[in-house]
C-alpha cells in the first residue's frame, strides 16, 4: 500500500496551523474544512483515488485547475464559490511550502492560477418604504413580537451581519448615552456601532419582558429561539423570511421574494450612500476591512443616479442620430472631425 503524508499534514494544517499561526475562526476553519472534502471528492471520482491513498505530491497546477473546474461543471457551483475553494488550496499550499521545499516549484505554478473574475451584480435593497413596511408586519402583542420588532430593528439601523446578530450578549449593550452596541465581527475583530434611540425604550420593555435586566443575566444571549438557545443563521433567515412574505401580500412591488438578512444589510449601507454619509464611516459601521469593499454602494448610487436621469431625459431631449450612423465614408468625417 502506498504510504501517502497527506492526511498527517492536512491535520497539522487544521489543528495546528490556522487556529494558532494565523487565527482563523472556527467559521472559517470549517470552510476550509468543506473545501477539502470536496477536493478528495474530486480525486476519487476523477482519479479513483481514494482519500487515505492521496499524496501531497498529487497536489499539481492540472490537478487543482482540473478540480476548480470540475466544481463548477460537476457541482455548478458559482465563481464566487469556487474562488472560495481556491483559496482553501492556497492557503494550505502556503503551508506546505516550509514542509516540502522540493516541490517549491510546482506550488508557486499553483500559487499562481488566476483567480477568476465574477460579473458585478447588482444589489438589491429595499427603500425605506419597503423597510416600513417589512417591521410594521410585526405584531408587538404577540409572544416574541417584541423580539422580532429588535431583530428587524437592529438589522437595519446597525447594518450588522446575521452572524453578528446572533452573538450578541446583553453586556453589549451601553444603554446609557451615547448608545451603542459592541458587534463581535469577523476574524475575532469588534466594533461599537450606534444604537438608535427610537429604538432604546423597545430594548428596555425586551429586557424587562424576558428578566435579562438583571446583573447577573449580563451574559445571557440577546435573542434566543423557541427552544430557549441561541438562534442559528436559518432561525434568523425564518423569522425575515417570515415578515416579508406578510409585506408581499400587501405590497409585491415593493419587497422582492427573496429578500433576506444580507439584503437589509445592502439596505442600511445603501441609504447611508444616499444621504451622503462618508465611506469611511459606513466600512466602519459595517465592518469592513477594506473601504474598497464599501465602494460597491457608491458604485451602485451613482448608477442608479444615472439611469434616473437618463429616464428623465428621454422626455425632454430629442432623439439625435449620430452623424457617423449614416456617413457611408467613415475616414472622411473622421478626417474633417474637430479641424479648424
Amino acid at each position: 500500500m502506498k504510504k501517502t503524508n497527506f492526511a498527517l499534514y492536512l491535520n497539522k494544517y487544521f489543528t495546528g496551523y490556522l487556529p494558532n499561526n494565523c487565527g482563523s475562526t472556527p467559521q472559517t476553519i470549517d470552510s476550509y474544512r468543506y473545501s477539502f472534502i470536496l477536493f478528495l471528492t474530486y480525486m476519487q471520482d476523477e482519479h479513483r483515488i481514494s482519500a487515505d491513498k492521496v499524496d501531497v505530491s498529487d497536489l499539481t497546477r492540472n490537478n487543482v485547475v482540473d478540480y476548480l473546474n470540475w466544481l463548477q461543471v460537476t457541482r455548478s457551483n458559482g465563481i464566487s464559490t469556487r474562488n472560495q475553494r481556491q483559496a482553501a488550496l492556497n492557503s494550505f499550499i502556503r503551508f506546505l511550502m516550509y514542509e516540502f521545499p522540493e516541490h517549491l516549484d510546482e506550488y508557486q505554478k499553483i500559487l499562481g492560477i488566476p483567480v477568476k473574475k465574477a460579473p458585478q451584480k447588482e444589489i438589491s435593497y429595499l427603500k425605506t418604504d419597503g423597510v416600513a413596511l417589512l417591521i410594521e408586519q410585526v405584531d408587538l402583542s404577540r409572544q416574541n413580537g417584541l423580539r422580532d420588532y429588535l431583530i428587524l430593528s437592529l438589522l437595519y439601523t446597525t447594518g450588522i451581519r446575521v452572524s453578528e446578530l446572533i452573538k450578541i450578549r446583553i453586556k453589549d449593550l451601553s444603554l446609557q448615552e451615547p448608545f451603542t452596541l459592541l458587534v463581535h465581527g469577523k476574524g475575532q475583530k469588534s466594533r461599537y456601532v450606534p444604537l438608535m434611540r427610537n429604538t432604546i425604550p423597545f430594548i428596555h420593555k425586551y429586557l424587562v419582558q424576558k428578566r435579562y435586566d438583571k446583573p447577573e443575566k449580563l451574559g445571557e444571549w440577546l435573542f434566543k429561539n423557541h427552544m430557549n438557545e441561541p438562534f442559528t443563521r436559518q432561525g434568523i433567515n425564518y423569522i425575515v423570511g417570515k415578515y416579508t412574505k406578510m409585506a408581499r401580500r400587501i405590497a409585491p412591488d415593493m419587497i422582492s421574494a427573496d429578500f433576506s438578512p444580507h439584503k437589509m444589510r445592502h439596505t442600511t449601507a445603501m441609504g447611508l450612500v444616499e444621504s451622503g454619509v462618508d465611506l469611511i464611516y459606513i466600512r466602519d459601521l459595517l465592518g469592513h476591512v477594506s473601504v474598497k469593499t464599501t465602494e460597491m454602494y457608491a458604485r451602485a448610487d451613482a448608477m442608479h443616479k444615472r439611469l434616473a436621469i437618463e429616464a428623465a431625459s428621454k422626455e425632454i431631449v430629442p432623439s439625435e442620430e449620430a452623424i457617423w450612423d449614416n456617413d457611408s465614408n467613415l475616414k472622411d468625417w473622421l478626417k474633417s472631425f474637430n479641424r479648424r
